[in-house]
């Protein structure tokens, strides 16, 4: 099958998958092992036996029925133990608090709801948990899972063949993020965000990839599961905020994010307010302090990459030897416009004074407007900015290797990008979106021409947990070729 063929019907496979997942959410999973081969929620339990109208049990039941709404019916017939059991455990799963009667319908049906879910002691675990929670009260823990089916196809120019292997196949990845977070006085935040993916280093939508999406990780996940962010947050006064963390990332900081763009994310570089170098999103051990007064905002901050490390010659926190990037900005947000400058300096504990691309000082300039135009066809929102990178040290080679070689000249750049958005485009809840963009960082090089990257995507809500949003993209490089390709993103909130 031709690659376009794949690309279409990639959509089209992930269009049955979401109604389907949808549908599985109303599913009782937690039925009688006999009744396993069907998939139908209990809606009526006449005709039963063994636990008859006249038994306290069978009226209790009848009362939590009422109480939780869990069947569509009352029971009004006779039922046995195991299908008591299974509507009991059934219309108490979910439940935040149990009282006396429902507390003596758990031990009356011990046996029989250890056998339904399969240990023994259930009944004390669940009493436990319904009075206690599995977390404490004040943690809040929810997640993220993204399925992504697409390809990317290089086009290189004339007389230029490719000299690595063509990564053109159609793949089928996954990115899940599991964010835990917890408050103690009621104003702090503890955030800890768990991570996993199945993209690989060099992979075409890896970080180090020839077209990046902004959904996968920044490092290689290979389905590991990781921390991807552990901080704490707390105000300092009414005005100012301060987060700490071990790892934490530069926005987690930041008072304002001065870009709407994109709602629904496709191409990483299109996704930084056209600030690509100053917005560098490091991660690492880290502090900042916010400050919010009115319409004005201010930020400063700090990440060092190797703040694990205890050798100050490649680590530590704030040393000579350590990566470490400082950053501040000042925001301004209105009612429907919100403008931020940034500066951020970067060292990469580069301490010999050669040249390296990641020593630099980098400015940006983004801007965010909510429009009110009023008509479907014109955007809802419009995000765009600039920036500009400044290495310390400028080198170029008399023959540049292509992107990724060892001889790619390190100068000084500028990025720019610009998003619409178009909201309840269609059909309520969906959105349209295109951005336009510098594809990376643009240089004043009369050999080397300007890389730019186009996205269209349009984000359609199955349900309030699931998003479907097939997506096309181009990406020019300077290397003489462009990468064209399209993608289908399934997003589940839960």
């Amino acid at each position: 099958m031709k690659l376009f063929q794949q690309l279409l019907v990639a959509p089209a496979a992930l269009g049955l998958f979401a109604p389907i997942a949808a549908n599985a959410a109303e599913l009782n999973i937690n039925g009688v092992s006999g009744y396993s081969s069907s998939s139908e929620e209990v809606q009526s339990i006449t005709n039963f036996s063994d636990v008859y109208p006249t038994d306290w049990a069978h009226q209790a039941l009848t009362k939590l029925v009422e109480r939780h709404g869990c069947a569509a019916a009352t029971p009004n017939g006779s039922m046995t133990r195991y299908e008591a059991a299974a509507l009991l455990n059934s219309c108490l799963e979910k439940a935040a608090q149990i009282n006396e009667e429902e507390r003596a319908l758990l031990n009356e049906f011990r046996s029989e709801l250890a056998v339904i879910k399969g240990r023994s002691g259930a009944i004390e675990d669940a009493t436990s948990n319904f009075e206690a929670g599995m977390f404490s009260p004040t943690t809040k823990i929810s997640g993220k899972t993204v399925f992504t089916v697409g390809a990317a196809v290089t086009e290189h120019a004339a007389g230029e063949p490719s000299a690595a292997p063509e990564k053109n196949a159609v793949t089928f990845l996954y990115d899940t993020t599991l964010s835990l977070s917890s408050t103690f006085t009621g104003d702090d935040l503890l955030v800890t965000k768990l991570r996993t993916s199945n993209v690989a280093s060099g992979e075409p939508f890896a970080a180090d990839g020839i077209t990046p999406l902004e959904t996968f990780p920044q490092t290689d996940a290979s389905d590991n599961l990781k921390i991807a962010r552990n901080y704490y947050q707390f105000p300092v006064s009414d005005a100012l905020t301060a987060t700490i963390g071990a790892k934490v990332r530069q926005d987690d900081m930041l008072a304002v994010w001065p870009s709407s763009y994109p709602g629904d994310s496709v191409l990483d570089s299109l996704t930084y307010g056209g600030a690509n170098a100053a917005y560098s999103l490091t991660t690492g051990a880290g502090a900042g302090l916010s400050y919010t007064s009115g319409n004005i905002s201010a930020s400063v901050l700090f990440v060092s990459e190797e703040g694990s490390t205890a050798d100050p010659t490649s680590g530590g926190v704030l040393t000579n030897g350590g990566s470490d990037d400082v950053s501040a900005q000042l925001a301004w947000t209105g009612e429907d416009l919100t403008v931020a400058a940034v500066y951020t300096a970067a060292d990469n504990g580069n301490t010999d004074g050669s040249s390296d691309a990641q020593d630099y000082e980098a400015w940006g300039l983004s801007a965010d407007w909510q429009t009110s135009f009023g008509s479907e066809w014109l955007p809802t929102s419009i995000s765009g900015g600039v920036g500009a990178k400044s290495v310390d040290k400028e080198t170029k080679y008399a023959g540049r290797v292509g992107r990724g070689g060892t001889n790619v000249d390190i100068m000084d750049e500028w990025t720019w990008s610009v998003g619409l958005q178009w909201s309840d485009f269609i059909v309520d809840g969906n959105t349209l979106g295109f951005g336009i963009g510098s594809a990376e960082g643009w240089r004043d090089e009369s050999t080397y021409d300007d890389p730019m990257a186009y996205e269209l995507w349009y984000s359609m809500a199955v349900s309030d947990n699931i998003t479907v949003t097939p997506a096309i993209f181009q990406v020019e490089r300077d290397d003489d070729y462009a990468v064209t390709g399209g993608l289908v993103k399934t997003t589940f909130s839960f």
